[in-house]
């Protein structure tokens, strides 16, 4: 197996930002879209569903392959139907086209989690935490910075140009990971059907993934329920609108810029230890978010802390994982991810139930209590972890 070097190391970090921008690029663009086809939001709304449940097919359906099929192969067809996808969104004259190529977009836009444990299977055991750290670190940064510039280039050039671009980028993207990625061809000899059947087994039998997929769904959906109402908190506190709101997002680089450093530091620390730190961060957030429904200062103080302990527990839920299942990273992955954005759905639903009931101190209180959900589970099945 080939050393990973640096060059390809950081190569695969920005492939994932890019990548991963895909996914988000229409979020700024749904009012404009809503105006070419003259639908109602609600209905455009569904440009943005569409590419979420893309992604989690894509993650169901197309990472298990990466302990497969080889490393190359995937990216070859995945990337020929991600600027295909892209390029019949820009070309879209009705809004039911767009929601199909926004859901084959999200669909091979998945392909960032692929990096991830790549970066964890060519990296030395001692350097593996600081590898899946730095493709994180590129991986937030694109999701960050695509709605900055998707909504720059729409408010410009219109949505359509958003979607050609974003297709131009990805085709000497491809070209440069062909050249430049080892390839890497998996010992895995079953069929497609039985690869998928085993990562039922693996949910079944290995509690370090079920526990993983646990601690991370339920951080992601106290961040989710605090995104979903920020907004609301904005407006009604601040009469701020969803430009500033977007501008909290720039705040999270502090949490992307951080992953690489978490990583180094799960390699050396206690990984126990790293979990029990990051959720107490995650607890002191909501803490710190709880007081602050007039504070601007308090409010940029916890969201800072709330990704930093979002980032150092997924990066260490990773790093387990990833240690104790090499012939099956991809599969492993899924589980976890899956069970990641599960927790985001969920969180999604109670945050908005939160805030109409019982505003911001309800957002809060669910925020609190879900990462101190974290630290009992991590308390009694500790042994499992």
């Amino acid at each position: 197996m080939p050393k990973l070097s640096d060059s390809v190391l950081y190569l695969m970090s920005i492939s994932a930002g890019l990548v991963v921008a895909n996914l988000y690029y229409n979020q700024p663009l749904l009012h404009q879209i809503s105006v070419t086809f003259e639908v109602s939001e609600s209905a455009v709304s569904n440009v943005a569903l569409a590419t979420q449940l893309g992604y989690a097919l894509g993650l169901l359906f197309v990472i298990p392959l990466g302990d497969k099929v080889s490393n190359k192969k995937i990216l070859q067809f995945d990337f020929l139907l991600m600027v295909a996808s892209l390029l019949a969104a820009a070309l879209s004259r009705s809004l039911w086209l767009l929601i199909l190529s926004n859901l084959l977009i999200g669909f091979s836009s998945a392909i960032p989690q692929l990096f991830v444990p790549m970066a964890a299977k060519l990296a030395d055991e001692k350097d593996r935490g600081r590898a899946i750290g730095i493709v994180m670190s590129g991986l937030l940064i694109g999701i960050l910075g695509s709605r900055v510039i998707s909504g720059l280039v729409g408010e410009r050039y219109g949505w359509q140009m958003m979607y050609y671009v974003a297709a131009v980028l990805m085709v000497p993207l491809l070209i440069l990971l062909q050249l430049k990625l080892p390839k890497i061809v998996p010992e895995y000899k079953g069929s497609y059907g039985s690869l998928l059947k085993s990562i039922r087994y693996y949910f079944k039998t290995e509690p370090s993934v079920r526990l993983a997929a646990l601690r991370g769904g339920l951080a992601f959906a106290g961040v989710s329920a605090f995104w979903t109402t920020l907004v609301f908190l904005m407006e009604d506190s601040f009469g701020y609108g969803s430009d500033i709101t977007g501008a909290f997002g720039l705040l999270g680089v502090a949490g992307a810029l951080a992953a690489a450093y978490v990583g180094k530091l799960s390699d050396k620390m206690d990984k126990g230890k790293i979990i029990l730190y990051s959720t107490l961060l995650l607890i002191g957030s909501w803490v710190a978010l709880f007081f602050s429904e007039n504070s601007m200062v308090g409010l940029i103080i916890g969201v800072i802390l709330v990704d930093l302990g979002l980032q150092a527990l997924h990066i260490t839920n990773q790093n387990i994982i990833f240690s104790k299942n090499p012939e099956a990273r991809n599969r492993v992955n899924t589980i976890y991810m899956v069970g990641f954005f599960a927790g985001g759905a969920l969180g999604t639903s109670l945050g908005a139930y939160a805030w109409e009931h019982f505003k911001w101190t309800g957002v809060s209180i669910l925020g609190f209590t879900l990462s101190a959900a974290i630290i009992c589970v991590h308390l009694i099945c500790k042994e499992r972890s």
